[in-house]
């Protein structure tokens, strides 16, 4: 696998690894919203994760996407806390989506309700990091694949 070179590590040979764990009670559809949410972190964050755009045999061209693979792992809220105390304690930049989010309507007030709480008191739904793959696999102990 090819090396990504960003912020959050993979220079000098080390590969990364994306995972993004949703808690395992959320309705399928939400399931869905909060994981495209939190990618788009991971892409803002780090946008050299962008491969060239794609091209089919009759020359349509079509939106670049993430060149590297992307893990999407099932947790309850006890798990989610758990790997958020040890990505803040690792220094990793995260996504991360609260419950309280699903009642509003547009970022600012996304930041603004994230604002209110500490990372001890989050109603976590979900969150997403890209780091290097050994630091991701210690993080998100506990977390198991999405079914």
């Amino acid at each position: 696998m090819e090396s990504v070179p960003s912020q959050y590590g993979g220079a000098n040979g080390e590969s990364t690894k994306i995972a993004i764990v949703i808690r395992d009670d959320l309705p399928a559809w939400r399931k869905l919203n909060v994981t495209a949410f939190l990618m788009s972190g991971i892409i803002g964050a780090a946008g050299d994760l962008l491969g060239e755009p794609y091209v089919d045999a009759s020359g349509n061209v079509y939106s670049r996407l993430c060149r590297q693979p992307v893990i999407v792992l099932a947790a309850d809220s006890a798990t989610l806390s758990d790997i958020l105390e040890r990505a803040v304690k690792q220094g990793v930049c995260l996504s991360i989506y609260i419950e309280e989010m699903f009642a509003t309507s547009n970022d600012l007030d996304n930041r603004a309700v994230l604002s209110k709480f500490r990372p001890d008191n989050a109603n976590i739904v979900g969150l997403a990091l890209h780091e290097k793959r050994k630091t991701v696999d210690r993080i998100v102990k506990g977390a198991s694949k999405h079914p």
